[in-house]
């Protein structure tokens, strides 16, 4: 097990939101470090992406979770998606969805849905607590 405490943000490659989203997780939850799994459009990823994306986003949480004893999960979507280019209504369904997918995957784990506006400040938007 690695040392320090950790989180994860499954997190657009945009790199606008990198930051603020880290920043977010270590100030909520006093964490040491954030694994950031990266993918364009993460929030349509885990929740329509084809099945090597799907696979590969959860091989890489695994990782997160089991190797680094992350035991917080953020999805994120965010303002001016290129990678996913949708209506921000669109996109805070897919997060929805996205959080009871991952908790699906890490029951025992804190998966927190965020939006990222056009301020580039992090907002919650669901949560899902383990019972």
């Amino acid at each position: 097990m690695a040392e320090g405490t950790f989180a994860t943000a499954i997190n657009c490659m945009d790199g606008r939101t990198q930051d603020c989203v880290s920043s977010w997780l270590k100030e909520k939850h006093g964490v040491d470090f954030v694994d950031t799994i990266t993918e364009p459009g993460a929030d349509k990823a885990v929740t329509e992406g084809p099945d090597w994306q799907v696979n590969s986003v959860q091989n890489r949480v695994k990782i997160s979770v089991e190797g680094h004893g992350s035991n917080v999960i953020a999805i994120v979507g965010h303002h001016d998606c290129a990678g996913n280019p949708v209506s921000k209504e669109m996109h805070l369904d897919q997060v929805k969805k996205a959080v009871d997918i991952l908790a699906g995957w890490y029951p025992r784990v804190t998966v927190y849905g965020v939006w990222v506006g056009d301020d580039w400040k992090v907002q919650q938007i669901c949560e899902h607590t383990p019972q």
